[in-house]
């Protein structure tokens, strides 16, 4: 058994690590929230047909979501991306930071799923939701789904994974999540990654991640300050439910913050 830790600021679990992704974070713990983010994409003032992913990962939301949608998936990591071609090899994949890219081109609607986790200044938050507004045609509307808010977070401890593929390898982890300091935006997570090979071989990997945890004050503010139109939590779909009365399938996410981008007056 080898025991490895990370060096501050770089993340095994997205680089060397990134192929035992699908065991670690198996794709069928996404299904029930990607379902109400089809629905919440779908509440869009104009037709949802193209979306841009940024920070897409793995590709384990994308999954859930391309038979509805045309995705292009963006992530910063080469070896999350090698993840998700061989998952949604229909999908178009793009290298990119969210916080800079620029594809010259828009979308109906732009997906920030958890990745948005690993934004931890306000500056940094704020290119991001520039970033999805100068990817958002005029009455589309961009999704973000940070795992933690300031106001509701709490230290929290637990595990998951423990997905096996068909040559017998099998990856899962616990971890302890806390506030060293809640002046700032954000918080820690201590990861234990237990990896046992199929010939039996286990690697034991410590790793601390520092994620955002920003107000919900902070998020309406910069994401009206881009120019959307903010929405937080329930209120992200209309009062009156999906078209028909008929409510949304899934689950929503513990945080879910929209901008929906206003339509020019031809409705562009």
């Amino acid at each position: 058994m080898a025991f490895m830790a990370s060096t501050e600021g770089e993340y095994r679990l997205y680089g060397d690590l990134a192929q035992w992704w699908p065991l670690i974070s198996p794709t069928q713990e996404y299904a029930d929230e990607a379902a109400y983010l089809a629905a919440a994409l779908d509440s869009a003032e104009r037709p949802v047909r193209e979306v841009l992913d940024l920070g897409s990962g793995g590709g384990h939301v994308a999954v859930h979501l391309k038979d509805r949608f045309s995705l292009t998936l963006l992530d910063i990591s080469q070896d999350m991306l090698q993840v998700s071609r061989r998952l949604n090899p229909e999908c178009e994949h793009r290298q990119g930071d969210m916080r800079t890219a620029r594809l010259g081109r828009t979308f109906d609607a732009v997906l920030v799923h958890d990745a948005v986790d690993y934004i931890t200044s306000t500056d940094d938050l704020r290119q991001v939701i520039e970033t999805a507004f100068a990817h958002c045609r005029p009455g589309g509307i961009a999704l973000f789904v940070p795992d933690y808010v300031k106001e509701t977070f709490h230290e929290l401890t637990g595990g998951g994974g423990g997905g096996t593929d068909g040559s017998g390898r099998h990856g899962s982890f616990v971890e302890r999540t806390w506030d060293p300091d809640p002046a700032d935006d954000w918080v820690q997570a201590d990861y234990e990654i237990t990896l046992r090979e199929a010939d039996g071989t286990v690697e034991v990997v410590h790793e601390t991640h520092r994620l955002g945890a920003f107000s919900r004050a902070a998020w309406l503010s910069l994401l009206r300050a881009a120019g959307f139109e903010p929405r937080a939590g329930p209120a992200v779909l209309p009062a009156a439910g999906l078209p028909g009365g008929t409510k949304p399938a899934g689950r929503m996410p513990d945080n879910l913050f929209a901008g929906r981008r206003p339509a020019t007056r031809q409705g562009a």
